[in-house]
């Protein structure tokens, strides 16, 4: 066997090596998602909103949202400053190691936008979220939102 191709095999190797450390680092990072909910919408409401809980076990942040059930969603935030409802797009929520952060009515949320049919109790919505770690490396997520009651948004007992 000639040096050059020896040499060639042991760098294809290295890096492939380095490709399987990298795929090792983003299987491990631990995103929980709990308490994944939706709210019931009225007929002919054309937005809904998304809840849930977040726990990254490493620094990270959710930088994205997509859902097959509206044609546009984004990440949201509601502030009351003055009596004033204030609700505006972010551009992403920052998951802080070992802590909870919460998606509910009154703060952060994801928004459905233009919904494709009304969002009925019982039902559940597809919604996709991409995570970013450390060094900018994405994390995809699939997960289902139990749509609940217009009016609390709890389940039934």
């Amino acid at each position: 066997m000639h040096i050059t191709t020896i040499v060639k095999a042991l760098a294809a190797a290295a890096c492939f090596g380095t490709f399987l450390a990298s795929a090792s680092a983003v299987a491990q990072q631990k995103i929980e998602v709990t308490n994944v909910w939706a709210r019931a919408t009225a007929p002919g409401q054309k937005v809904g909103g998304v809840y849930m809980d977040l726990r990254s076990a490493a620094p990270a942040r959710l930088v994205a949202v997509s859902s097959s059930a509206a044609a546009t969603v984004e990440i949201h935030n509601m502030t009351m400053k003055n009596g004033i409802m204030r609700m505006f797009a972010v551009d992403g929520i920052d998951l802080p190691s070992g802590q909870t952060v919460k998606l509910a009515p009154g703060g952060y949320h994801v928004m459905l936008i233009d919904l494709k049919r009304p969002l009925a109790k019982g039902e559940s919505v597809p919604v996709t979220l991409t995570i970013e770690g450390e060094r900018k490396i994405r994390q995809i997520i699939e997960i289902k939102a139990e749509v609940r009651d217009m009016i609390t948004g709890h389940k039934a007992h």
